[in-house]
């Protein structure tokens, strides 16, 4: 599989870097009103930590504001039924407020705004049909190509197969696309809310 040039590469990360630098200022403070106010409305720590799977298969901590009970088994969305999500936790995830801790891991370099979304390291089906793409040859992003389109890792060859997609087209224009449809609602929903229905 062809991979992104070094020029777009450079660029991306560049961007990624001015992008979570501008924020950081807003969202730190947002950050903490919403951590407290979920701590508030629900027993637990307000800020889910996750072990994900990174660019060169390498893990890393995922950081999220959480949105489900806390006691929720630690499975990918789309296992997980949306009677688990807080009252909180649906208006963060429908506003997509919860992945901004996500620009730590940004600042980090273990995420990129635009990529793949990270996997969790026991989707074994997932993992095998992103090694044979070589996608985890990119960073993993906060949004992705898949996700606007809808696609999510309940169908692993055909979630593999769209990364794999948007690492050989990737370019800058198409990541900022992908930005703004995404801020905007783009894309079909919540895994869980769209498969398990509005319990929440």
């Amino acid at each position: 599989m062809n991979q992104p040039s070094f020029p777009y590469r450079v660029a991306k990360r560049a961007f990624d870097l001015a992008v979570a630098i501008v924020l950081a200022p807003v969202a730190l403070p947002l950050c903490l009103i919403l951590l407290v106010a979920i701590r508030l409305e629900s027993p637990g720590a307000p800020l889910f930590v996750q072990q994900r799977v990174g660019r060169d298969r390498k893990p890393f901590r995922m950081l999220k504001l959480r949105t489900m009970r806390s006691d929720t088994e630690h499975a990918a969305s789309h296992l997980v039924g949306a009677a688990q999500i807080t009252r909180l936790g649906a208006v963060l995830r429908k506003l997509k407020l919860d992945e901004l801790p996500q620009l730590a891991n940004i600042l980090s370099g273990s995420m990129a705004l635009v990529g793949p979304r990270p996997c969790l390291p026991d989707q074994d089906e997932l993992i095998e049909e992103r090694e044979k793409r070589d996608v985890f040859a990119v960073r993993p992003g906060v949004t992705g190509a898949a996700q606007i389109r809808g696609i999510d890792m309940s169908e692993p060859a055909r979630l593999a197969e769209a990364d794999a997609r948007y690492i050989e087209n990737a370019d800058f224009f198409g990541d900022l696309s992908i930005i703004v449809r995404t801020a905007t609602g783009g894309g079909r929903g919540d895994a869980a809310t769209r498969r398990f229905g509005d319990e929440a």
